[in-house]
């Protein structure tokens, strides 16, 4: 029983897209908002700094699990490796937590314990405000990834964002978005300590920051684990193919539908089918090639990588 690979090259090649985008813009946001953290001494800048940091470390587990998961199945993966991408992007969920959120959150009380006035708030601002370009950029690519996504499901951006089987576009979208919040938290933070004078904005927002970062990595991981472990695919996945399965005259109903996924936009069916009375009486050989030739119909839909249709006996 051969199966066809290979046939989600355009999503892979976008979500590879979008991921070096990513690692490109948050490289260069981290040095330049190391540079203006040790020129300013602003804990929300070191907390940005720390942010992108993580940002570039989570991309680069994202790019290995996009290249560990094209690899062929074998003997002991049978379906492949799709859901390499699972683990490689929980893995980038904990980096979000441990290095952005919680080292943020430890620099915002120690910059609450022992404030200190800025230097050059300007250079701060004008870093942010540069940063905000770059990582704005790379958030609109992966927006448009997931949008071109969500409306070949027929779903809004929202839903696909809950549904989406491939982690790689919604992670990076929800890092993004993540630090487009972290920078204005940030840029508002050095406009407040230049209004008022008062050094505790900072450590504030460099609180902030990693409470919101601990949010999002509590939001991937959730979806991560949940594709982990043989998540079913959502109903507008299923419906079409329970219609696909119940369309040949030969079948009267669907008595058990599995549709499960194995990797992003991969899916292994499994179906348990009732024949009308007529089609028991046919000798068993034709009985074979109309499950055969069903089971390969299910096969011409690309996002299905394996299909197994059983028949029950109708009561006597």
């Amino acid at each position: 029983m051969t199966r066809r690979r290979g046939r989600h090259d355009g999503q892979s090649g976008a979500s590879l897209h979008t991921v070096l985008t990513a690692v490109g813009a948050n490289v260069l946001v981290a040095v330049a908002k190391g540079v203006a953290a040790l020129v300013t001494g602003s804990a929300a800048l070191w907390a940005e700094t720390l942010h992108s940091i993580a940002d570039t470390g989570n991309e680069l587990l994202l790019f290995v699990g996009l290249r560990r998961s094209k690899k062929k199945e074998d003997l002991e993966h049978p379906f492949g490796y799709g859901q390499e991408r699972y683990f490689w992007a929980f893995l980038a969920a904990l980096g979000i937590f441990l290095i952005g959120g919680v080292l943020s959150i430890i620099e915002g009380v120690r910059s609450l314990l022992r404030p200190e006035p800025l230097s050059s708030p300007w250079v701060g601002i004008a870093v942010l405000v540069a940063a905000a370009c770059f990582e704005g950029y790379s958030w609109g690519v992966a927006r448009r990834q997931l949008r071109v996504r969500a409306r070949e499901l027929h779903r809004t951006l929202a839903e696909h964002l809950i549904r989406a089987s491939d982690p790689t576009a919604t992670t990076v979208y929800l890092e993004d978005s993540a630090a487009l919040v972290g920078i204005a938290l940030a840029l508002a933070a050095l406009v407040l300590h230049l209004l008022t004078g008062w050094a505790g904005w900072d450590g504030l927002a460099s609180i902030c920051i990693g409470l919101l970062l601990i949010a999002v990595a509590a939001l991937l991981a959730r979806r991560s684990k949940a594709l982990l472990i043989d998540e079913s695919a959502p109903q507008d996945v299923v419906r079409p193919i329970r219609d696909a399965i119940v369309r040949p005259d030969w079948v009267a109903d669907v008595r058990a539908l599995d549709v499960i996924f194995v990797g992003p936009a991969e899916l292994l069916v499994i179906a348990r089918v009732v024949p009308v009375p007529d089609a028991v009486e046919v000798p068993a050989r034709d009985l074979v090639k109309r499950v055969d030739g069903l089971r390969q119909e299910l096969l011409r839909a690309p996002a299905i990588t394996e299909a197994a249709v059983t028949v029950e006996d109708v009561p006597r």
